[in-house]
């Protein structure tokens, strides 16, 4: 009777510690989800603000650019598409549109000296240029935490809890390959842009 009861004793505890340990896993797989989640809001937070911007940059732009509609649309263009993503793969091709669109517009806004002059003009300038290099941040964040997450995922024994929660792999906020090419400025004569 003793060694029974201690045999039951044993597989007892044994249950209990695996099931402790399951319950370690689910719990963490549940903060790495949560952390994407948070990670991707913070993101968002900052595109939206972004998006508000763009109105006042193009209004202001629009009296001194007169001859750039192309580039005031493809602004007014990106800023419509990013509003419209609804997913996270979505809304970073969205995002690489608007960034393309917004390096396009300060580029040609090099032409037109009374516009960097426009105190509007350099106060949106630099809110957004902030906002750029704080969505940049923001990536990074976002990216670190995915990795870890689509990492814990995979690996035995999280991937049986994971599988069990139908937990999927995520995205990361890629680059594009077109944003890893070298920007070409071309800057019109001072006569072109006033023409």
């Amino acid at each position: 009777m003793g060694s029974g009861v201690i045999t039951a004793l044993a597989w007892f505890l044994f249950a209990c510690g695996v099931l402790i340990y399951v319950v370690i896993l689910y719990n963490g797989l549940v903060r790495l989800r949560n952390e994407n989640d948070r990670a991707w809001a913070n993101i968002d937070v900052l595109l939206k603000q972004r998006h508000d911007e763009i109105p006042n940059l193009v209004e202001t732009v629009k009296g001194y650019m007169q001859h750039e509609q192309q580039t005031l649309l493809a602004v007014t263009q990106a800023r419509a598409a990013s509003m419209n993503a609804a997913s996270i793969n979505q809304k970073a091709v969205a995002d690489l549109q608007m960034v393309g669109a917004l390096r396009g517009l300060f580029a040609v806004a090099e032409n037109y000296p009374q516009l960097k002059a426009n105190q509007n003009f350099l106060k949106l300038q630099n809110r957004i240029t902030e906002l750029e290099e704080r969505i940049a941040d923001r990536r990074e964040f976002f990216n670190d935490d995915v990795t870890t997450y689509n990492t814990r995922i995979g690996q035995i024994p999280d991937v049986f809890v994971a599988s069990f929660m139908a937990l999927k792999p995520r995205s990361m906020f890629k680059v594009s390959d077109e944003d890893r090419k070298l920007v070409e400025v071309k800057f019109q004569s001072q006569g072109a842009a006033g023409a």
